[in-house]
């Protein structure tokens, strides 16, 4: 997992949004450096992402294990744990990422879960809360009678049963019980270091940075349209801010996103490590000898006139990027304002303009969250594939309902030879006919109602 392929996963997380992300991640610089553990928003004026690459590289295995601990981290600033007041003792900061562990894993599924789940496969006693039990340990926690205070709460915060608080409390009291069973004085927690934790325990307790101030307050109106956390001006309790947040993360519209936006991608940029952008050679002619150039250097021994000399110069060029086809006949209405919206969080990766087709292949722009377009009716997918040939972009995606005429066998075989081709159907359409002509296509879930 080198820096770039980080990046990549970072920009993917912007574009996928769980938790509201985006409000928050694009604000951020992202820096590499051993400066700390793990991960860590810095609490600055310009605060950045401060990323720990040996971290990285040692206990991230797939690339959704990156995004676990991404999140991870975004969800500490989200929750505002940075704003708690009082002492922060260790029993807090288990109990804090224990939460969030759990929020993660309910909703973003196994491979998430995974990270954590290797991360702590040897965490005991209180610890054992940071990561899910596995079946068998599942299985073996149900089998018993009289399970400990830990075992029923390492159950429950896996069903989404207690809340940080409950967590705090038992782990509070497993730490007193340790410290008189050892003879210690400290404060339960309190000499204890937080090496094993992920992000930035160290500063939690500080004030917020206006700039990331701003972006929760952004980023909690997109999940729920008010805010979810416990303050004066929401009323609301702890427990409810965390059901609040896990509702959102599973709301049908943002689980067809996701799904959808996933499909998109893998056809729009087939591969996240690929560089969206290049390094061009260009020559110049200049009246300065060049190293490169041995013809000009000979012949300024015997001219008196200083040739022109040749020199390479590098700059840095974007990469070729996709071009999308959108199909705007009437049947399309239920689907295309949300089918834009996410076409908006992958512009980076797609040509300038949008392509919108109806009986002919016209521009097409995005402007407030709408698409700027003419159309003339009805469906015709020759005009897209005439297009294509001409353009020759390096992948084209079309989206469609399906409905399309007979198609020329050999000018399918003419567009898939000058680009990657790929439809996306919407449900309510039928891929026959792409099928039929040898067209590739993936159809998506029902757009909730």
């Amino acid at each position: 997992m080198n820096q770039e392929h980080f990046i990549a996963l970072y920009r993917e997380l912007i574009d996928d949004n769980p938790f509201a992300v985006r409000a928050v991640l694009r604000i951020l610089e992202v820096n590499f450096t051993d400066s700390v553990p793990t991960l860590a928003v810095s609490c600055e004026a310009q605060p950045r992402f401060l990323v720990n690459p040996d971290f990285i590289a040692q206990h991230c295995h797939t690339e959704n294990h990156v995004k676990a601990v991404i999140v991870h981290e975004f969800l500490h600033v989200l929750l505002r744990h940075t704003e708690n007041a009082g002492l922060l003792t260790r029993a807090r900061h288990i109990a804090f990422d224990a939460v969030i562990n759990a929020i993660i894993c309910r909703t973003q599924g196994e491979d998430w879960a995974s990270f954590f789940r290797t991360y702590y496969a040897r965490a005991d006693g209180i610890t054992k809360l940071l990561r899910p039990p596995t079946p068998s340990e599942q299985s073996e926690l149900w089998r018993i009678k009289d399970p400990s205070p830990i075992s029923r709460a390492w159950l429950g915060i896996y069903q989404g049963t207690l809340v940080a608080d409950d967590i705090a409390e038992l782990a509070e009291e497993v730490a007193r019980t340790q410290s008189q069973d050892n003879g210690s004085l400290n404060t339960p927690g309190e000499a204890e270091g937080h090496g094993d934790l992920i992000g930035n325990h160290h500063e939690l307790g500080g004030r917020l940075p206006g700039a990331i101030a701003d972006a929760l307050e952004e980023a909690m109106r997109e999940m729920t349209g008010a805010g979810i956390w416990r303050n004066q001006r929401t009323g609301l309790g702890h427990a409810q801010a965390l059901a609040d947040l896990e509702q959102a993360a599973k709301d049908p519209v943002r689980q067809w996103e996701k799904a959808t936006l996933e499909i998109l991608r893998r056809h729009v940029l087939p591969d996240p490590k690929a560089r969206r952008i290049g390094n061009e050679t260009r020559s110049i002619q200049l009246p300065v000898l060049s190293p490169g150039d041995r013809r000009a250097f000979v012949r300024s021994l015997w001219d008196p006139i200083l040739p022109q000399a040749q020199w390479d110069n590098t700059v840095v060029r974007k990469g070729e990027t996709a071009q999308v086809y959108l199909d705007v006949s009437g049947s399309m209405n239920t689907e295309m304002p949300a089918l834009i919206a996410l076409l908006a969080r992958l512009s980076g990766h797609i040509r300038r303009p949008f392509w919108a087709f109806s009986d002919d292949v016209v521009p097409a722009r995005i402007k407030a969250g709408k698409l700027v377009t003419s159309t003339t009716g009805g469906t015709s997918m020759a005009c897209v594939l005439r297009h294509v040939i001409e353009t020759r972009p390096r992948a084209a995606v079309v989206v469609t309902d399906g409905f399309i005429e007979g198609l020329d066998p050999d000018l399918v075989v003419a567009a898939r030879s000058a680009a990657r081709l790929h439809a996306v159907i919407a449900r309510h359409g039928s891929p026959a006919a792409l099928k039929a002509a040898g067209i590739p296509y993936t159809q998506l879930q029902r757009y909730p109602s």
